[in-house]
């Protein structure tokens, strides 16, 4: 899903084209790092000091946004990104437990990913599915009533895709 690598930083044609016109717009910081994170998967540091320059901002104004935004993020996420809700509904039927027994069986804390790079652990506030609660994704696909002892097969069902 995220291809590129970040070496010597040099930014696809389009990222650069997208820049380009974003560049004097206002709001232009959120929606380049936006753009950024679609095609890396997160925000790499050396494409920050990249974007620090080409737009002229600190590197301290960069990062404050990217670490006020839960959306972005500063490390690769894994090949597979398991989100557990945490909203009202799902956390009341049980979201801490899948979250803990997802943290025991992967062997990494939420927003961790495993040292494979297979899986991210991520606690989400609302999926939208309350009716199904607990509800959990792996790269999108939903698993609603989701228990503690379902999780080693859902996992199973992703590990070496």
């Amino acid at each position: 899903m995220f291809e590129k690598e970040v070496a010597g930083v040099e930014l696809s044609a389009e990222l650069n084209q997208f820049i380009s016109e974003w560049k004097e717009k206002p709001g232009n910081l959120i929606m380049i790092l936006h753009r950024v994170q679609e095609e890396y998967g997160y925000i790499p540091r050396e494409v920050a000091l990249e974007l620090s320059r080409m737009l002229d901002v600190p590197l301290a104004k960069i990062y404050g946004v990217i670490t006020f935004y839960h959306f972005f993020k500063l490390t690769k996420p894994g090949k597979n990104i398991i989100q557990v809700c945490m909203g009202t509904a799902c956390y009341l039927k049980g979201g801490g437990d899948l979250i803990s027994e997802l943290e025991r069986l992967l062997g990494l804390p939420v927003n961790g990913t495993t040292d494979d790079g297979e899986f991210s652990l991520e606690a989400v506030r609302c999926i939208g599915c309350c009716g199904l609660a607990p509800v959990m994704t792996v790269n999108g696909e939903v698993f609603g009533k989701i228990t503690t002892e379902q999780l080693p097969g859902v996992i199973s069902k992703f590990k070496g895709n």
